[in-house]
């Protein structure tokens, strides 16, 4: 073991020496002041001997200890028994012990010594766990000030422990603004006020809504906006006690893109829908009705080809039917007052002539969006969760219902069939993918549970808060 020996007093020095050597310490011998200092970075010392008590010796000691590595050397002082008034001096320069009588006592001396070399060797291991410690803690605070992702830390009952720049940046709140206080008030309703059940119910369930699995969710800034963003949260276990975190991404600008393409793919869809009713529909008419001249002109004439005839004009017909059929598919909600009442009251008549289910309308009304082509997604998703309730889930009974207040609207499509299984969110087909996508288009949140009836439920949540739609009445 390396020790320094530092002092004035001759007698003690020789007898500190005598005991290291015997020990097999490499140790230096030097007086306590300054210069003395840098000895403590050129080798590696773990234990230091203040060989007598004085003025200078405990500014050395306060000198060593106010070094940034000053609290893992193990400093022993020696006074004799006129000096043991000065103990509160040893105490407040912070030594670790101190030496009177055994100095003259070789074997006690010997087992001082010991118990010096056991002290160091515990204080240098432990100043390396915490140096380690303190160099991974400033990395973590690095990454979490320097990361483009806001990241916030929760403990189990909601309170935020931390909140780094890029959340300060997102949410438009300071650290000290959140820090402490429950993380529900990044939360626009309905959702600020079922949060905590939501912790509740995983700790005393392990039933996982967002912990351990990724999904897109609405925040609130500070202002009162609310914004998509997609949610990671990870949970760890800290001295008995669970914190969570979360990893959070704005996806305004994703979404945004993605409403854009979809409404030109919309609007494309309705161009074509629109020639084929006003354009290759009225031709198809036009061309009936001549048919139809031409025909009654062959019949009087007697014409063999008159039945001919005939048969064209029927089969142009059926020919224009299906075009407008084709029409009325690819432009399916009737942007009227009465738009999408209208188109779901078709879709379950269609859906129980085609099915042979019962469909049935409980409480819809008419929503109004600023983008047009919302209310198309909207008819959509509903057509394929009916869709996929008899496909998939052998549904013969199918109901769509709405229900909304001040602070949201919902959208439940229920049926009868038999239901998901556990694993569906993993195995997930293309019907499930295309509902949600379009879900994430019109800023709504969706979800699919069993019912109580064993069938399927997909439920479909609009925000009243920032939502771009509004209820006609």
């Amino acid at each position: 073991m390396n020790s320094l020996i530092a002092g004035y007093k001759k007698e003690s020095i020789d007898i500190l020496s005598d005991a290291l050597s015997r020990r097999n310490h490499y140790f230096t011998i030097t007086t306590p002041d300054q210069q003395s200092l840098g000895l403590l970075d050129e080798k590696n010392y773990s234990l230091i001997l203040i060989s007598d008590f004085s003025d200078d010796a405990m500014n050395f000691v306060r000198q060593i200890r106010a070094r940034a590595n000053g609290r893992k050397f193990t400093i022993y002082a020696v006074i004799t028994d006129s000096q043991v008034d000065h103990l509160y001096t040893l105490l407040d320069a912070d030594i670790d012990q101190y030496m009177i009588e055994s100095l003259f006592d070789e074997q006690r001396l010997d087992v001082r010594l010991a118990f010096a070399e056991k002290m160091a060797r515990n204080k240098e291991g432990q100043y390396l766990i915490e140096q380690k410690l303190r160099e991974s803690e400033a990395r973590a605070r690095s990454i979490l000030k320097t990361t483009v992702d806001a990241i916030i830390t929760i403990d189990e009952r909601g309170t935020v422990k931390t909140f780094n720049r890029a959340a300060e940046e997102l949410f438009q709140y300071t650290s000290p603004d959140v820090i402490g206080k429950n993380v529900h008030m990044l939360m626009p309703q309905p959702y600020r006020r079922e949060h905590d059940g939501y912790i509740e119910n995983y700790q005393q369930t392990g039933n996982a809504k967002i912990i351990g699995i990724g999904r897109e969710v609405t925040g609130k800034r500070k202002d009162g906006t609310t914004f998509p963003m997609y949610l990671a949260v990870s949970e760890v276990n800290v001295n008995g006690s669970r914190l969570y975190t979360g990893i959070i991404r704005d996806i305004t600008e994703q979404r945004r893109l993605e409403q854009e393409v979809l409404r030109i793919s919309e609007h494309e869809r309705h161009r074509i829908g629109q020639d084929l009713h006003d354009g290759l529909g009225q031709m198809l008419t036009g061309i009936t009705l001549i048919n139809k001249n031409i025909a009654a002109s062959l019949k009087e004439e007697n014409h063999p080809l008159a039945g001919d005839v005939n048969e064209i004009t029927d089969l142009v017909k059926e020919a224009d039917e299906y075009a407008r059929n084709l029409s009325r598919n690819l432009i399916p909600v009737e942007l009227d007052s009465s738009g999408l009442v209208t188109a779901l009251e078709r879709l379950t008549t269609n859906a129980e002539r085609l099915f042979n289910i019962d469909c049935s309308l409980h409480n819809v009304v008419n929503i109004h969006f600023d983008d047009p082509t919302s209310l198309t997604h909207m008819y959509r998703i509903v057509q394929e969760a009916t869709s996929n309730a008899v496909k998939h889930g052998d549904a013969s009974k199918v109901a769509i219902s709405m229900e909304y207040d001040d602070t949201k609207l919902v959208v439940k499509i229920e049926d009868n069939g038999t239901g998901f299984n556990k694993n569906w969110d993993k195995q997930k087909g293309l019907g499930v993918r295309i509902m949600k996508f379009r879900s994430r288009l019109i800023g709504a949140n969706l979800e699919i549970e069993n019912n109580s009836k064993g069938g399927a439920t997909i439920i479909i949540t609009l925000l009243s808060v920032g939502s771009p739609y509004k209820i006609l009445n």
